[in-house]
Protein backbone atom coordinates (compact mmCIF):
# COMPACT_ATOMS: atom_id res chain seq x y z
CA UNK A 1 0.00 0.00 0.00
CA UNK A 2 1.43 3.37 -1.01
CA UNK A 3 1.84 6.32 1.31
CA UNK A 4 -0.80 8.21 -0.64
CA UNK A 5 -3.29 5.35 -0.22
CA UNK A 6 -2.51 5.18 3.49
CA UNK A 7 -3.05 8.93 3.77
CA UNK A 8 -6.39 8.72 1.92
CA UNK A 9 -7.56 5.92 4.21
CA UNK A 10 -6.44 7.89 7.26
CA UNK A 11 -8.30 10.99 6.05
CA UNK A 12 -11.44 8.93 5.46
CA UNK A 13 -11.18 7.42 8.93
CA UNK A 14 -10.63 10.83 10.54
CA UNK A 15 -13.65 12.17 8.69
CA UNK A 16 -15.72 9.20 9.80
CA UNK A 17 -14.61 9.56 13.42
CA UNK A 18 -15.40 13.29 13.27
CA UNK A 19 -18.92 12.56 11.97
CA UNK A 20 -19.51 9.93 14.63
CA UNK A 21 -18.25 12.21 17.41
CA UNK A 22 -20.30 15.19 16.27
CA UNK A 23 -23.41 13.02 15.98
CA UNK A 24 -22.90 11.86 19.59
CA UNK A 25 -22.46 8.19 18.65
CA UNK A 26 -18.91 8.04 20.01
CA UNK A 27 -17.67 9.42 23.27
CA UNK A 28 -14.13 9.01 24.45
CA UNK A 29 -14.65 9.31 28.20
CA UNK A 30 -12.81 12.62 28.32
CA UNK A 31 -14.17 15.91 29.55
CA UNK A 32 -16.56 17.57 27.08
CA UNK A 33 -14.74 18.83 24.05
CA UNK A 34 -14.36 22.54 23.51
CA UNK A 35 -16.79 23.25 20.65
CA UNK A 36 -14.72 26.32 19.71
CA UNK A 37 -11.59 24.27 18.98
CA UNK A 38 -12.17 21.83 16.06
CA UNK A 39 -8.42 21.33 15.52
CA UNK A 40 -8.05 19.94 19.01
CA UNK A 41 -11.06 17.70 18.48
CA UNK A 42 -9.61 16.42 15.21
CA UNK A 43 -6.23 15.88 16.89
CA UNK A 44 -7.89 13.83 19.60
CA UNK A 45 -9.90 11.91 17.04
CA UNK A 46 -6.81 11.18 14.96
CA UNK A 47 -4.86 10.12 18.04
CA UNK A 48 -7.69 7.86 19.17
CA UNK A 49 -7.88 6.37 15.70
CA UNK A 50 -4.12 5.79 15.58
CA UNK A 51 -4.28 4.07 18.94
CA UNK A 52 -7.22 1.94 17.83
CA UNK A 53 -5.44 0.96 14.62
CA UNK A 54 -2.23 0.18 16.50
CA UNK A 55 -4.16 -2.03 18.93
CA UNK A 56 -5.98 -3.72 16.06
CA UNK A 57 -2.71 -4.37 14.22
CA UNK A 58 -1.10 -5.72 17.39
CA UNK A 59 -4.10 -7.94 18.06
CA UNK A 60 -4.11 -9.29 14.50
CA UNK A 61 -0.35 -9.83 14.62
CA UNK A 62 -0.69 -11.82 17.83
CA UNK A 63 -3.61 -13.82 16.40
CA UNK A 64 -1.64 -14.70 13.29
CA UNK A 65 1.45 -15.53 15.31
CA UNK A 66 -0.60 -17.78 17.63
CA UNK A 67 -2.21 -19.50 14.66
CA UNK A 68 1.15 -20.04 12.98
CA UNK A 69 2.73 -21.37 16.18
CA UNK A 70 -0.24 -23.67 16.79
CA UNK A 71 -0.05 -24.88 13.22
CA UNK A 72 3.72 -25.34 13.46
CA UNK A 73 3.24 -27.40 16.62
CA UNK A 74 0.67 -29.59 14.88
CA UNK A 75 2.91 -29.92 11.84
CA UNK A 76 5.90 -30.89 13.97
CA UNK A 77 3.82 -33.51 15.76
CA UNK A 78 2.49 -34.75 12.45
CA UNK A 79 6.02 -34.90 11.05
CA UNK A 80 7.23 -36.91 14.04
CA UNK A 81 4.30 -39.29 13.74
CA UNK A 82 4.84 -39.61 10.02
CA UNK A 83 8.55 -40.30 10.53
CA UNK A 84 7.68 -43.07 13.00
CA UNK A 85 5.16 -44.48 10.56
CA UNK A 86 7.73 -44.33 7.77
CA UNK A 87 10.26 -46.23 9.87
CA UNK A 88 7.69 -48.89 10.67
CA UNK A 89 6.67 -49.12 7.04
CA UNK A 90 10.26 -49.40 5.88
CA UNK A 91 10.69 -52.29 8.27
CA UNK A 92 7.82 -54.10 6.57
CA UNK A 93 8.06 -56.03 3.38
CA UNK A 94 7.21 -54.98 -0.18
CA UNK A 95 3.38 -54.94 0.15
CA UNK A 96 3.60 -51.64 2.10
CA UNK A 97 5.51 -49.73 -0.57
CA UNK A 98 2.44 -47.84 -1.80
CA UNK A 99 1.51 -46.69 1.70
CA UNK A 100 5.06 -45.48 2.33
CA UNK A 101 4.98 -43.48 -0.89
CA UNK A 102 1.66 -41.91 0.12
CA UNK A 103 3.00 -40.94 3.54
CA UNK A 104 6.12 -39.41 2.02
CA UNK A 105 3.99 -37.51 -0.45
CA UNK A 106 1.87 -36.15 2.41
CA UNK A 107 5.01 -35.05 4.30
CA UNK A 108 6.16 -33.16 1.22
CA UNK A 109 2.74 -31.52 0.96
CA UNK A 110 2.81 -30.45 4.60
CA UNK A 111 6.31 -29.03 4.15
CA UNK A 112 5.15 -27.02 1.12
CA UNK A 113 2.19 -25.67 3.14
CA UNK A 114 4.45 -24.76 6.04
CA UNK A 115 6.80 -22.53 4.02
CA UNK A 116 4.21 -19.89 2.94
CA UNK A 117 2.85 -19.74 6.48
CA UNK A 118 6.26 -18.75 7.79
CA UNK A 119 6.64 -16.18 5.02
CA UNK A 120 3.20 -14.73 5.79
CA UNK A 121 4.13 -14.40 9.44
CA UNK A 122 7.33 -12.52 8.56
CA UNK A 123 5.46 -10.29 6.11
CA UNK A 124 2.85 -9.37 8.73
CA UNK A 125 5.57 -8.52 11.23
CA UNK A 126 7.26 -6.25 8.67
CA UNK A 127 3.93 -4.55 7.89
CA UNK A 128 3.30 -4.00 11.58
CA UNK A 129 6.72 -2.38 12.01
CA UNK A 130 6.11 -0.10 9.03
CA UNK A 131 2.71 0.98 10.32
CA UNK A 132 4.10 1.56 13.81
CA UNK A 133 6.91 3.69 12.39
CA UNK A 134 4.41 5.74 10.36
CA UNK A 135 2.26 6.17 13.46
CA UNK A 136 5.20 7.39 15.50
CA UNK A 137 6.20 9.86 12.79
CA UNK A 138 2.66 11.26 12.57
CA UNK A 139 2.44 11.46 16.33
CA UNK A 140 5.69 13.43 16.43
CA UNK A 141 4.42 15.73 13.67
CA UNK A 142 1.18 16.27 15.60
CA UNK A 143 3.12 17.20 18.73
CA UNK A 144 5.12 19.75 16.76
CA UNK A 145 1.96 21.20 15.23
CA UNK A 146 0.23 21.43 18.59
CA UNK A 147 3.29 23.21 20.00
CA UNK A 148 3.28 25.67 17.10
CA UNK A 149 -0.46 26.23 17.57
CA UNK A 150 0.08 27.04 21.23
CA UNK A 151 2.78 29.57 20.28
CA UNK A 152 0.51 31.20 17.72
CA UNK A 153 -2.40 31.40 20.16
CA UNK A 154 -0.15 32.94 22.79
CA UNK A 155 1.19 35.52 20.35
CA UNK A 156 -2.32 36.33 19.17
CA UNK A 157 -3.52 36.86 22.73
CA UNK A 158 -0.59 39.18 23.48
CA UNK A 159 -1.24 41.24 20.36
CA UNK A 160 -4.97 41.52 21.12
CA UNK A 161 -4.29 42.57 24.70
CA UNK A 162 -1.84 45.21 23.48
CA UNK A 163 -4.39 46.52 20.99
CA UNK A 164 -7.12 46.57 23.68
CA UNK A 165 -4.83 48.56 25.98
CA UNK A 166 -4.15 51.05 23.18
CA UNK A 167 -7.87 51.37 22.46
CA UNK A 168 -8.55 51.84 26.15
CA UNK A 169 -5.91 54.63 26.36
CA UNK A 170 -7.49 56.29 23.31
CA UNK A 171 -10.90 56.01 24.90
CA UNK A 172 -9.61 57.47 28.18
CA UNK A 173 -7.98 60.32 26.25
CA UNK A 174 -11.34 61.09 24.59
CA UNK A 175 -13.14 61.35 27.93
Amino acid sequence: MTTQQKQQILEQQISQMHRLKTSGLITNGESPLNKDDPEEEMSRSALAMFRAKEEEIERKKLEIRDKVHAHLGRVEEATKRLAEIREELEALTDPMRKEVAMVRKRIDTVNRELKPLGQTCQKKEREYKEVLEAFNEKNKEKAQLVSRLMELVSESEKLRMKKLEELNKNFEAIK
